[in-house]
């Protein structure tokens, strides 16, 4: 299954297919969880322990797995304490699963799916953590959609520090891979076997800024790092170039070009607002 959908940030979308489609949320879902955290009022300076073992929602614990983890900082300070900022960075920049359960651990379940409704989603949640395999089994997914990946990133207008994080992302490929080399985008993206995503928000020097989110589901993603390794990656990238040389098309407004001002059209209300 392959899902796409394309607005201009601050639009609806312009484009879609299969947009509404759930697939399992990979680590897209930890976007939710970064906005949780910012809005809980928490201390992000505050130290906190760095453990390896979370209540699962399915009753019981669990713990994360270091060969199925993308970044081995958090894990050199296990049994130490670490600050909450450094740990939502790694979560977002380097994709640490530890550092997002550690995260996830301090905002709670409720709070994330605050995150999503405060977005608009109607088909995505995040009701458990990284590889808390018994809720899993027990029937809880981490979904999303592509559609609610796109809202998920409108959400965070007006909390640019958030953006601005997305953009230090360290895995610049599929959607990353197919811009200029260069282009700012503020992105997330997530893979294992069978799984390749990313949702980002792409400025072009010559028009608004836009929005992409890709979704794949099938044999193509091989979940390895390398774009080399994963076709599911590079057809990402694919699909990103190809909606990069139309973004004049995507970006333009009922009045004309957008790109002729070099302003972004004005944010909907947000779903708070609404």
């Amino acid at each position: 299954m392959l899902s796409v959908v394309v607005a201009p940030w601050g639009g609806d979308p312009v484009f879609a297919r299969a947009g509404d489609e759930p697939h399992d949320a990979a680590s897209t879902m930890k976007v939710a969880v970064l906005a949780a955290l910012h809005r809980s009022g928490v201390d992000l300076d505050a130290r906190v322990p760095v453990v390896n073992a979370f209540a699962s929602a399915a009753g019981g614990e669990f713990g994360n797995d270091p060969d199925w983890d993308s970044d081995p900082v958090p894990w050199s300070l296990l049994g130490r304490t670490a600050p909450l900022r450094l740990l939502a960075e790694r979560m977002i920049t380097h994709s640490s699963n530890l550092a997002t359960n550690l995260c996830l651990a301090r905002t709670g379940h409720a709070a994330v799916a605050g995150a999503w409704r405060r977005a608009g989603a109607t088909h995505s949640s995040s009701p458990r953590g990284i590889e808390d395999h018994r809720a899993r089994d027990a029937g809880l997914h981490n979904r999303v959609t592509a559609r609610d990946l796109v809202r998920l990133l409108q959400s965070l207008d007006g909390e640019p520090e958030l953006l601005a994080l997305l953009e230090r992302n360290a895995f610049r490929v599929d959607l990353a891979a197919g811009l200029p080399p260069g282009t700012r985008v503020a992105f997330k993206n997530g893979w294992f076997p069978g799984v390749r995503h990313s949702v980002g928000l792409v400025h072009p020097d010559d028009c608004p800024p836009y929005l992409l989110a890709v979704c794949y589901t099938g044999p193509l993603a091989s979940g390895a790092d390398e774009a080399e390794a994963d076709p599911a990656a590079r057809l990402v990238a694919r699909i990103s170039a190809e909606v990069w040389r139309r973004r004049h098309a995507v970006t333009r407004t009922p009045t004309g070009p957008a790109g002729a001002t070099g302003t972004a059209p004005a944010a909907r209300p947000g779903p708070t607002s609404r």
